[in-house]
């Protein structure tokens, strides 16, 4: 502590108090300071807070602009492929196929050929024993030389009764009659050969035979049955039941029925590849024959017929193949997925995108439907940008932004598997 003298004690207390006074004015100072932060600290914090809220706002509605255009997924229309493919149904069928009916009644005697057996050109199949067909061709035979008998002696009395026209011992009348005798004498003659060639061939039909080259495709008779004469008419069947039924498989018939939108495929000179459910892999090649020339209303397709050869008889008629046709293709066909089209009351459409992001309503004529796409045949070129699932909502004009597609597995499966490419003949 500080100790003054009694005479400049004054003096020390006014420097004591000036000393107080400065201090306190420092004091006053640093608070009016201190205010002063405070408040622009307060400022800065509300003009922030504005700030971050305006900011805010601005964002949101950026935001909610941005998220009011829709988005759309951007195509390009493909070429079409440089052939066209289909692959149908289809069913062989014998080149010849006959039912074999009896044309006598009588019992199987003996039957020769079974199933699959190789047949030739009337090779016998089977025997009838018909006791009734041979007494009355005996029948027949007997009234055939009766009548002969009755010709000659016709014959010789019109010529004695012809010398004696020109005598008084026999009249003109008796002489015409006698001749007329013997001309009706040699009728009856010949209508007795006709009945006895009835018979014979009735006689000949015991033995049934094979009407051409082919192998025996069924045999529903055995020794022993009684068969009743069919007359040889298909249509019969159901009142006689076929013998044998042979089949001339040398070469084959193919029938397939081709939808309407591909009849325009059916030139000669086509070809088809068959392949068959028990033969993976191997590949046959038929030719087109002829078609029906006419749609069927109900299925609207044409019925086709094929042919192959089956000199080694390795394929068998009944049999069901897979047929596919391999064709050349418009090349300035454009197509685009089903999803990628409009139906609008204007008619079937497609949006395009310009290079502003704007859509544009495009008019198309459609071709064939692909399945999971369609053919374009006007109205877009290849370089167009398509919107790939347009919503209905989509208007004229409307901008959109556009999106990367998403690659799922879908996309990779839709790729169709590659076809066989067989050569002439059959490949293994």
């Amino acid at each position: 502590m500080r100790i003054c003298d009694p005479a400049p004690e004054q003096a020390c207390r006014r420097r004591a108090r000036v000393n107080g006074a400065g201090l306190q004015k420092r004091k006053a100072g640093r608070g009016g300071r201190v205010v002063i932060l405070g408040l622009c600290l307060a400022v800065g914090l509300a003009a922030f807070g504005i700030w971050s809220r305006e900011s805010a706002l601005a964002d949101l509605t950026v935001r909610a602009d941005d998220a009011s255009i829709p988005r759309v997924e951007i195509i390009s229309p493909k070429s079409a492929p440089p052939l066209r493919e289909l692959t149908l149904p289809g069913n062989i069928h014998a080149w010849y196929e006959a039912p074999i009916y009896a044309q006598v009644a009588g019992y199987v005697k003996m039957w020769f050929k079974d199933y699959g057996a190789t047949v030739k050109a009337g090779e016998l199949l089977a025997v009838i024993d018909s006791p009734t067909i041979d007494a009355q061709f005996q029948a027949a035979r007997a009234n055939l030389a009766v009548a002969q008998a009755r010709d000659r002696l016709a014959e010789v009395t019109a010529k004695r009764w012809q010398a004696l026209a020109g005598t008084q011992a026999v009249s003109q009348q008796d002489v015409d009659q006698q001749t007329a005798n013997a001309t009706v004498q040699k009728a009856l003659v010949e209508a007795a050969q006709q009945d006895v060639a009835r018979y014979q061939a009735l006689v000949s039909f015991k033995n049934v035979v094979s009407p051409f080259d082919g192998v025996v495709t069924s045999r529903l008779t055995d020794v022993g049955d009684y068969v009743n004469a069919a007359g040889g008419d298909v249509g019969s069947k159901g009142a006689a039941s076929e013998l044998f039924s042979v089949a001339d498989i040398h070469e084959l018939r193919v029938f397939v029925s081709i939808p309407q939108d591909y009849a325009d495929i059916l030139k000669p000179g086509l070809t088809a590849t068959l392949s068959l459910p028990q033969a993976p892999g191997k590949l046959y090649t038929a030719q087109f024959l002829t078609s029906a020339n006419a749609i069927n209303p109900q299925t609207r397709t044409v019925v086709t017929e094929l042919t192959i050869k089956n000199l080694n008889h390795e394929l068998w008629p009944g049999t069901y193949v897979s047929v596919h046709f391999s064709v050349p293709a418009d090349p300035h066909i454009l197509i685009v997925p089903e999803q990628a089209l409009l139906f609008r009351a204007q008619g079937m459409q497609v949006a395009l995108l310009d290079g502003q992001g704007r859509v544009h309503l495009q008019a198309v004529t459609l071709g064939r439907n692909l399945g999971t796409a369609v053919q374009i045949l006007s109205g877009i070129k290849k370089t167009d940008r398509i919107v790939n699932n347009p919503s209905m909502g989509l208007l004229e004009g409307e901008t959109v932004k556009v999106v990367e597609p998403v690659h799922g597995y879908s996309a990779a499966s839709a790729q169709p598997a590659p076809e066989p490419v067989p050569e002439e003949g059959v490949r293994r």
